[in-house]
C-alpha cells in the first residue's frame, strides 16, 4: 500500500498520487474504459489523492471521477479546480472573480457527484482578482462545508503569503521534476516556513523523463506537447536528451525503471512533497506507485544534482502564452 503524507497541518494523502487530467485531455486518444479500471486499481493500492479540474475536457474530467468515485468517494481525497473562463468547450482566460468562483464550485459539486471537495485550487492566479478576494471566497466556500482545504497552483510566494493570511493554504501546485526546479528558488522556503504542503504536477516531465520521449515534431496532433512544450522542440530536444540518458542510466544501475527512479528523487526532496503522476493505465500507474519504495543514498542524489549542474535543461517549460498565466513568471 502507498504511504501517507501531510500537506499542512491537516491533510492527509497518499505520498503518491494519481493526475487524471490526461485520461481526458491533452495527452493522446481517451479510452473511459481503462481510465476508469486504473482509478479503481489506485484506490486498491492505496493512492487515493485524485486529481482533476473543470477544464479538463473541459468538464469531461470530473464527470468521468464522479461516475467511477460512487460507491468509493469515502475512500479518496478529491482536488479539483477553478480559475478559467470557459465559453462551449474552450477556455477564454482567467476568472477568478467570487460569484464565478461560487458557481463554480457548485458545478464541480454536480459533476463530480459529491457534496464536499477535498482540495480546491485555484488553478492560475489572475492577476484582475485581488487574491485576498479569492481566498475569502473559498474561506466562505469551506464554512459552507462545500470545500474542505485550500490551494494554489502557480502561485509566487508573495501571492502565497497575501492568500494564506486571509485562508490558510494546505497545498501549492506546481510543475517540479528533474527538469524543472524553479520552484526550488523561493516558492518551497516559503511553504516550509508557513507550513504549506507541495504537490508536484508534470513529475515525470511530460512523459521525458520515462524513457520513451518523442520530440515535439513527432508527437500527433492534438497532444499538448507537440506545440506547447519548448522543451521537446527542435534543439532543445537534443540538448535535453542527455538528461534522459543519465536518469536511464542510474535507474538501470538501480534496477528500476527512469519513471520509478524520477519519482523517487521527488520524494527524497522532502516529507511535505506528493508527486502526482499523471496516466490512463493501470500498468503504468503500478509502476509509479512503486517509486514510494525506492531508496536512493546520499551519493546517488549528489550524482543527480551534478548533472544536473553540468546540463542545464534547453527551453522554457511553457510557451510564451501559457507562460504568462503563471504567476511571477517561469521561477514562481
Amino acid at each position: 500500500m502507498v504511504p501517507k503524507r501531510m500537506l499542512g497541518n491537516t491533510l492527509e494523502v497518499s505520498a503518491l498520487g494519481l493526475g487524471c487530467m490526461g485520461m481526458t485531455y491533452s495527452y493522446g486518444t481517451p479510452d473511459d474504459g481503462e481510465s476508469q479500471k486504473t482509478i479503481k486499481r489506485a484506490i486498491d493500492l492505496g493512492c487515493t489523492f485524485l486529481d482533476t479540474a473543470e477544464v479538463y475536457g473541459p468538464f469531461d474530467n470530473e464527470e468521468l471521477l464522479g461516475r467511477v468515485l460512487k460507491g468509493h468517494r469515502d475512500q479518496v481525497i478529491l482536488a479539483t479546480k477553478f480559475g478559467w473562463a470557459i465559453e462551449g468547450r474552450s477556455r477564454t482566460g482567467l476568472n477568478s472573480r467570487p460569484d464565478h468562483i461560487k458557481a463554480v464550485i457548485d458545478a464541480s459539486l454536480r459533476r463530480l457527484q459529491t457534496d464536499h471537495i477535498d482540495l480546491l485550487y485555484q488553478h492560475r492566479v489572475d492577476p484582475s482578482v485581488p487574491i485576498e478576494d479569492v481566498a475569502g471566497t473559498v474561506r466562505d466556500a469551506i464554512a459552507a462545508g462545500k470545500v474542505r482545504h485550500f490551494g494554489l497552483s502557480e502561485a509566487s510566494a508573495q501571492t502565497i503569503r497575501r492568500a494564506h493570511a486571509v485562508q490558510p493554504i494546505a497545498a501549492v501546485q506546481s510543475e517540479y521534476s528533474l527538469w524543472e526546479r524553479g520552484v526550488e528558488r523561493s516558492v518551497l522556503p516559503t511553504l516550509r516556513e508557513l507550513r504549506i504542503g507541495f504537490v508536484a504536477y508534470s513529475p515525470l516531465g511530460r512523459g521525458f523523463l520515462t524513457g520513451i520521449a518523442k520530440r515535439a515534431e513527432e508527437m500527433p496532433a492534438g497532444d499538448y506537447r507537440a506545440t506547447r512544450d519548448p522543451r521537446l522542440q527542435g534543439d532543445n530536444f537534443d540538448r535535453n536528451m542527455a538528461l534522459a540518458g543519465a536518469v536511464r542510466q542510474l535507474a538501470a544501475a538501480k534496477s528500476v525503471t527512469p519513471s520509478q527512479l524520477a519519482l523517487a528523487w521527488l520524494l527524497h526532496q522532502g516529507p511535505d512533497i506528493v508527486p502526482i503522476p499523471g496516466t490512463k493505465r493501470r500498468t503504468y500507474l503500478e509502476e509509479n506507485l512503486a517509486a514510494a519504495s525506492v531508496a536512493l543514498s546520499v551519493a546517488d542524489l549528489a550524482r543527480i544534482d551534478g548533472f544536473l549542474a553540468e546540463h542545464p535543461i534547453a527551453g522554457a517549460r511553457y510557451g510564451s502564452a501559457d507562460l504568462a498565466r503563471v504567476d511571477g513568471g517561469s521561477s514562481a
